[in-house]
């Protein structure tokens, strides 16, 4: 019989065997009880048979059919109203089997002085018997199930998968129940010593980590799953290295995030990707916090066409603002956000402004007419090496255009206003991290000036930002090559863009007035490592070349500054840190139009200023 044929047998069988299942339990619960009350009678009379009342046994057992059929019936049991094999049922089969074994017990009593039918312990043991032989049967059948819905060995790929938790466990009974499944887990890994000898659905634990080449080589396995959503970036980078040196592909599960909105299935099994190399990080939110000041409220938004501004703006319609202005000065950009917003851009709704931040005139008009009451201001130039060109256009967009925002927002009574700064302004190096710490403290003077919260939020690298190094990567792993990092020994922090926006909005809840609140970012990672890394899943040999660090360039990027002391009050992965005030009149000092070195000096000496008496 060929391979359709094969299946469709199997496809009739199973119809047959949903079809008649109830019956066929119910026939099987009858027989068990039959079984169970010769058993219990036989071994209480010490297995001599002459002392047996077969008629007595041979009319109670037809009692007891009777009685279980009833209760079965009143249980769900016949009816489809469990999952088969489901705790539920075996729950069910438990409730039916003590019915059952206690009106056959008071029936055995009631009889006394006439004709006693069997032992009177017959009725209590056997229904002990009769339980254990249905949910055995139940089993059996449930195991027999199972593995007609196994994917072929012959037709999928043979997977090793790390993570004896919900993730694996959750992946390894979609593969094993789907038939049509392209993979099939043959061993497990983890490092908790407590699972040494945990199987899931026969599907053994077989060491940790480093027996992972061991193990590839000896169940012949093609992949390495990585079943652990949570995974950090030492992990990833850990397992892919010895992934590669068993000469085996690596994938991976969905995050923390997308496993809490659904179950695993086995379309979330995916390629590694560089993103998933520089760790993944749990993030928990507390939305009733978040909704307080975010729910009913109308929210602005600046830079909203941007990476971080526009995953702002997914996030915040979540959670049902009266009004969400999107602000950016790129109309492409905003074309763009709406879209992924309302699956349509026709770029006609009034919550689309389009608008510089440098036209302080507009931006008073704007805030006069729509009255925001939170403020996530994201809009900012970036790019690190062209602001070390053009220090000036910093000054004017960076720190002015925010001091100009700062002064609207207090001017018009703002709540909440939420300034988006970079671990590049702390112990700052560069045009941009001055402009940032610049920026800093001027909320931090706001924010001891006004009745509203004023804080900063600081964090590092985001995955998926226009211009990172991921994007630079993959940009140059499609043309072949070579990958270009600054230094062997450069370290970053990376979070995604969505991780980084949940906690802005957190932080935006828990901060207090003058704040900078600093972000979590797990460990740093080597750009080199995972350069090194992703060279390895090309088709063909990438050079990786070393240029050097740029001007303005740290080897190793920090969260916190000197002296600054971080206190974690109240979310785990948000520290408070006290930022000092700085004069507004300061920073209208900097002149933009100043040769390059000058500007840059000013900027620099603004950020050393002492701060404002508060």
């Amino acid at each position: 019989m060929g391979r359709i044929g094969v299946k469709a047998a199997r496809s009739t069988a199973v119809r047959w065997g949903v079809r008649h299942r109830y019956r066929v339990q119910a026939a099987i619960d009858v027989a068990a009880w039959g079984v169970a009350l010769l058993f219990a009678t036989v071994v209480r009379w010490n297995f001599d048979w002459n002392k047996i009342d077969f008629w007595g046994l041979g009319a109670l057992i037809p009692l007891a059919a009777l009685a279980q059929l009833v209760a079965g019936l009143a249980s769900g049991l016949y009816i489809g109203r469990w999952r088969f094999g489901s705790f539920e049922e075996v729950a069910a089969v438990a409730r039916a089997a003590a019915i059952t074994s206690a009106l056959l017990f008071g029936l055995d009593i009631w009889v006394v002085g006439r004709m006693r039918m069997v032992p009177l312990s017959a009725p209590i043991a056997g229904g002990v018997a009769a339980f254990a032989l249905m949910g055995g049967a139940r089993y059996v059948w449930r195991l027999a199930l199972e593995r007609k819905k196994r994917p072929s060995p012959s037709s999928a790929s043979r997977l090793l998968v790390f993570g004896a938790g919900d993730g694996g466990a959750q992946v390894i009974q979609a593969m094993l129940r789907d038939p049509t499944s392209p993979y099939i887990p043959v061993a497990l890994l983890d490092d908790a010593p407590g699972k040494r000898n945990l199987r899931i659905m026969g599907v053994p634990v077989v060491g940790t980590r480093d027996d992972l080449v061991a193990a590839a080589a000896a169940f012949d396995v093609e992949a390495l799953l990585i079943a652990i959503p949570s995974a950090g970036a030492g992990l990833m980078g850990g397992l892919t290295d010895r992934a590669t040196a068993a000469g085996i592909g690596v994938k991976v599960l969905p995050t923390v995030s997308e496993l809490f909105e659904g179950g695993v299935g086995l379309g979330d099994i995916r390629d590694l990707s560089a993103a998933d190399l520089l760790g993944r990080h749990e993030i928990h939110t507390d939305i009733e916090a978040i909704a307080g000041y975010l729910t009913g409220k109308r929210v602005l938004v600046t830079g909203a066409g941007g990476s971080i501004g526009s995953e702002l703006c997914r996030q915040i319609y979540r959670f049902a603002p009266a009004e969400l202005i999107m602000l950016d000065h790129d109309e492409s950009a905003l074309h763009s956000v709406q879209l992924s917003l309302e699956g349509r851009a026709l770029l006609d709704s009034p919550n689309l402004v389009l608008l510089d931040i440098r036209d302080t005139e507009l931006v008073e008009d704007l805030f006069e007419e729509r009255r925001p009451q939170v403020v996530f201001h994201a809009a900012a130039l970036k790019h690190l090496v062209l602001l070390e060109r053009h220090p000036g256009e910093a000054v004017k967009t960076n720190i002015w255009a925010t001091l100009s925002l700062l002064h609207v927002a207090q001017a018009n009574g703002i709540e909440r206003f939420v300034n988006i700064s970079t671990d590049k302004a702390a112990d700052p190096t560069s045009v941009l991290g001055y402009s940032k710490r610049v920026t800093e403290r001027l909320t931090a003077y706001f924010g001891l000036q006004s009745e509203g919260t004023f804080l900063s939020v600081r964090f590092g690298n985001v995955l998926g930002s226009r211009g990172s190094v991921l994007d630079s990567f993959r940009a140059q792993l499609g043309s072949g090559g070579p990958l270009t990092v600054t230094d062997a020994e450069a370290t970053r922090f990376f979070m995604t863009v969505e991780e980084a926006v949940q906690l802005v909005i957190q932080a935006g809840a828990i901060g207090k007035s003058g704040e900078a609140l600093v972000l979590d970012m797990g460990e740093p990672v080597r750009i080199a490592d995972v350069a090194h890394r992703l060279a390895t899943t090309a088709p063909r040999p990438v050079e990786i070349v070393y240029t050097g660090l740029r001007p303005g360039e740290k080897l190793h990027e920090v969260l916190l500054g000197a002296g600054e002391d971080a206190v974690r009050a109240i979310h785990p992965l948000v520290s408070h840190v006290a930022v000092p005030p700085l004069d507004p009149e300061r920073a209208w000092a900097i002149d933009p139009f100043l040769r390059r070195e000058a500007v840059t000096q000013a900027m620099r000496a603004a950020c050393n200023e002492a701060a404002v008496p508060s």
